[in-house]
């Protein structure tokens, strides 16, 4: 309607402290669910359809939380309204026609309402969600009902708050004093927006109860997978055998098409397995000869980006190598870093374990090396 790009950038804002959630950490990077509330609405976003790229406003203070994501950030201000601002600011001038404004705490935001805003942006400057006030309410005083309020035409606002972006930048721009949220500025700057349908699932965390009600919404949504994968290498001439991605010394080298990263191979098939997506072989045929020698991380990070295409993140990994030799022990710390550098992961989300066959089979005999993981998927 108004000829304006079409491409859509999300803007979450979390720079906030989020007090009233409790002592401890802010709580957008406290964990639910198994994972952050950031991860957890970042995701959302990540896998919607709609969204061309994502901006987090942080602040400087959580570096160590923020620092591993795999997404654009920028410092927030010491108000809302100056930490939207200084997302804006940062987006201007990249092709963006829509941008979505949205509260990290709302982790449990529905598709169809990001969907929603979006479409109606096709017609209006500004579009957010809302659910029609249902509950009587009454004016208070030290405790005490004083009166009651006519509920007609009164809406709880949610986010993701949605606008044309040289539209809400401008209005930040000229806006001076603080809002509740972007559709006051916008309104303010005198840009009509219009009401979207909101979901009573899209919680905002405010409260320590709040955590609760969010993990039975997310518990009651999720898609869990579980994949397991199981590989074998023999041994033949060498003096080194590459492990979860290390190179270990060793008397002899393990023997494959590619780098007979076996712990890797193992971990790959369990994702593949998880996605219903078949093995190594199926995505790179060892008849190939450009898959010969090659670094198997190629393999691993296929995979991972697979499932993050699919819409699903990743809980956790564990993989056990069988062999009498060499240990494992002193090399497993360096193999999990190795392995979250690649997936993208924390450490704490990888396990890498051994054990020895007692002398039975053909590990026991060291012939080789044999190694069985599981994989665990969640959906966003």
């Amino acid at each position: 309607m108004y000829g304006m790009s079409q491409k859509t950038a999300v803007l979450i804002v979390a720079a906030g402290r989020g007090t009233r959630a409790g002592a401890g950490l802010p709580k957008q990077w406290r964990i639910l669910a198994g994972k952050r509330v950031a991860d957890w609405t970042i995701a959302r976003f990540a896998s919607h359809p709609a969204i061309d790229h994502i901006l987090l406003v942080v602040n400087p203070d959580d570096a160590p939380h923020f620092q591993s994501l795999d997404i654009e950030t920028v410092f927030g201000g010491e108000t809302r309204d100056q930490s939207v601002k200084n997302g804006l600011l940062a987006l201007e001038g990249r092709g963006f026609g829509k941008v979505l404004i949205h509260d990290v705490a709302r982790a449990t935001v529905p598709a169809q309402c990001i969907q929603d805003v979006v479409d109606a942006l096709d017609h209006a400057l500004g579009a957010a969600p809302a659910l029609p006030v249902t509950d009587a309410l009454w004016r208070g005083e030290n405790g005490q009902v004083k009166g009651t309020q006519a509920r007609d035409g009164l809406y709880r606002a949610q986010t993701p708050q949605g606008f044309h972006f040289d539209a809400i930048l401008s209005a930040h721009r000229a806006h001076k004093s603080t809002a509740a949220d972007d559709v006051e500025v916008a309104r303010a700057a005198g840009l009509e927006v219009t009401i979207t349908p909101g979901a009573e699932e899209n919680l905002k965390i405010t409260t320590a109860e709040d955590f609760a009600r969010a993990e039975h919404i997310l518990r009651g949504h999720m898609d869990i997978r579980l994949g397991n994968g199981y590989d074998v290498h023999a041994f033949e001439e060498g003096d080194h055998v590459i492990l979860c991605g290390v190179k270990i010394p060793h008397s002899k080298a393990l023997k494959g098409h590619s780098d007979a990263d076996v712990g890797m191979h193992a971990v790959t098939d369990a994702i593949y397995g998880a996605l219903a997506e078949g093995d190594i072989g199926r995505h790179f045929p060892p008849s190939e000869m450009e898959w010969k020698d090659v670094d198997s991380a190629i393999f691993l990070k296929h995979a991972v980006d697979l499932a993050g295409q699919k819409g699903f993140s990743f809980s956790n990994i564990d993989c056990t190598l069988i062999c009498e030799r060499p240990k494992i022990g002193p090399h497993a710390d360096a193999m999990r870093a190795r392995m979250a550098e690649i997936m993208g992961l924390s450490v704490d989300r990888i396990s890498i374990k051994a054990t020895t066959s007692e002398r039975l089979g053909f590990t026991g005999r060291e012939e080789g090396i044999a190694a069985i993981a599981t994989a665990t998927l969640v959906s966003a």
